[in-house]
C-alpha cells in the first residue's frame, strides 16, 4: 500500500510538472496573429494591422523586448501604421525594455510627421529615455533641425536635464560637429528659452564646450551680449 502511494504521488508531481512547463510554454510563445501584427507595423503593412486588429489581436501586445505596435511604426516612420493604431486606442507611452516609447523615439528618427501624428494623442512629454532624457534631447544631439524647431512649439521642457547631466544645449555643443545644423538647433533653443549657463556635471558651460572645440559660431552664439 505504501508503495502504491510513492507511485501515485510520483505520477501526480510528474503530471504537475509538465502542466507547468506546458503554461509556461503558452506564457512566452506568442500567437502567429500577434507576431503578424508587430510585424506588419514595423513593415508599414497598415491593411494587415487592420485585419489583425479587427479579429481581435490586441492593439498593444508586445514583442520579446516589450516594443508594441505603435512603437514600431514609430521606430520605422510609418505614419499612416502609426495612425491606425492610434484610431484603435493604442498607447501612445507604452514604453519597452529600453525605455523607449514611440513619442521618444521621434527623437531619435528625427520624424516631424511622426511628432504630428502622435501629438494629438497627448503623449507625455516629460518620459524619460534610459538615458533619462526627453525627445528634445537626441533630437539635437543627431542635428534634426526641423524636429527641434517644432518640439520647442509642444512646451517641451528644453532645460531638462539628463543622468549624464546634460541640456539638449549641451548635447548639440559636446556630441555635435559646430556646423551649420548645430549652430541651427543651438540658436532655437536659445529662442525658446534654453538656458546656456545650465553647465554639465563638471561646471562646464555649453560656451566653454564650443570655445575648447574651436566652434566659433556656436561660441559667437553663445556668447553673453553686452
Amino acid at each position: 500500500m505504501k508503495r502504491r502511494l510513492i507511485i501515485l504521488f510520483a505520477v501526480l508531481a510528474a503530471v504537475l510538472s509538465l502542466t507547468v512547463v506546458a503554461l509556461q510554454k503558452e506564457k512566452t510563445e506568442m500567437p502567429p496573429s500577434a507576431e503578424n501584427l508587430l510585424s506588419a507595423a514595423a513593415s508599414g503593412d497598415t491593411a494587415t494591422v487592420r485585419r489583425e486588429l479587427a479579429a481581435g489581436v490586441p492593439v498593444d501586445v508586445r514583442d520579446g523586448h516589450r516594443r508594441t505596435p505603435l512603437l514600431l511604426a514609430a521606430l520605422n516612420d510609418h505614419v499612416d501604421t502609426a495612425k491606425a493604431l492610434l484610431d484603435a486606442g493604442a498607447d501612445v507611452d507604452a514604453q519597452d525594455d529600453r525605455n523607449d516609447s514611440a513619442w521618444l523615439v521621434t527623437g531619435v528618427t528625427g520624424s516631424v510627421a511622426m511628432l504630428e501624428t502622435l501629438l494629438p494623442a497627448g503623449p507625455d512629454l516629460n518620459l524619460r529615455n534610459r538615458f533619462g532624457g526627453i525627445s528634445v534631447i537626441p533630437a539635437s544631439e543627431r542635428g534634426h533641425v526641423d524636429y527641434v524647431r517644432r518640439v520647442v512649439q509642444t512646451g517641451i521642457n528644453v532645460n531638462h536635464v539628463n543622468d549624464l547631466g546634460w541640456t539638449a544645449m549641451l548635447e548639440a555643443v559636446i556630441l555635435g560637429d559646430g556646423t551649420r545644423p548645430y549652430v541651427e538647433i543651438v540658436g532655437i533653443l536659445l529662442d525658446a528659452g534654453a538656458d546656456p549657463a545650465i553647465a554639465d556635471k563638471d561646471g562646464v558651460t555649453p560656451l566653454q564646450h564650443a570655445t575648447e572645440r574651436g566652434y566659433t559660431d556656436l561660441a559667437a552664439l553663445l556668447r553673453p551680449r553686452d
